[in-house]
């Protein structure tokens, strides 16, 4: 997962104007396009294209190709063109933060399965909430790390959780799912409550259960420290 503020720092980027303009233009082109073409049709120093061009590519905005645009090849063909096309990263913020696209891998894939297997879909959900928490728990931790409670919390913050410890317990003050926890709340929160369940499995001895503590504009799971 790209961190927020390296996403955060590519929509800033493109606050400048010049600098929109000119990946406006290279995302709406059929092909590649060279800094003499954006240059041209903009009508910009060839310098500035260059400058926010490759502001755009270290912002993963742009991708850089090398072609040679005259078929030629072999000695006597010229340096391959640099050329510009729209980045494979996808780039999106939402404050508070969201991540309607963890819900909907778990959902869709719960879904194909179902339809594969002919098991419930929820019982689905649930095994792959739990699977999917537990896999990020034990990347989050890897061999050697120490396990503790902070470790918990930079997860957490990490996929928009907002954790805050209040009397020894861990609240989470956002939902990452807030929309579709609104309109189908026994799903989305079961999901939810198995997805924090793994994650926990996954980071191993953090001393915390996970319950279902719904508060309203909070996260319906609640963190407590284990009996």
């Amino acid at each position: 997962m790209e961190s927020r503020e390296a996403q955060i720092a590519a929509i800033a980027a493109l606050d400048e104007p010049t600098r929109r303009r000119l990946y406006d233009y290279v995302v709406r082109q059929p092909v590649p396009v060279s800094r003499d073409d954006a240059a041209a049709t903009l009508e910009l120093p060839r310098t500035t294209v260059a400058f926010h061009l490759d502001r755009l590519v270290d912002e993963d905005l742009l991708d850089v190709i090398y072609e040679r645009r005259t078929g030629r090849t072999g000695p006597g063909a010229g340096r391959p063109a640099k050329l510009y096309q729209r980045s494979q990263h996808h780039v999106a913020v939402s404050l508070p933060q969201r991540r309607y696209d963890l819900a909907g891998q778990l959902l869709s894939g719960a879904l194909e399965d179902a339809e594969r297997s002919g098991s419930s879909p929820r019982a689905i959900l649930d095994q792959r909430a739990y699977q999917l928490g537990k896999e990020l728990g034990e990347t989050a931790r890897g061999p050697d790390a120490d396990i503790d409670r902070n470790a918990a919390l930079r997860v957490l913050e990490a996929y928009g959780f907002e954790p805050r410890i209040e009397a020894g317990e861990i609240a989470l003050v956002n939902c990452p799912f807030h929309t579709l926890a609104q309109a189908y709340t026994g799903l989305v929160c079961g999901m939810n409550l198995r997805l924090l369940e793994g994650l926990l499995d996954g980071l191993g001895h953090t001393g915390l259960t996970a319950r279902l503590d719904p508060v309203p504009a909070h996260c319906c799971v609640r963190l407590a420290p284990a009996p």
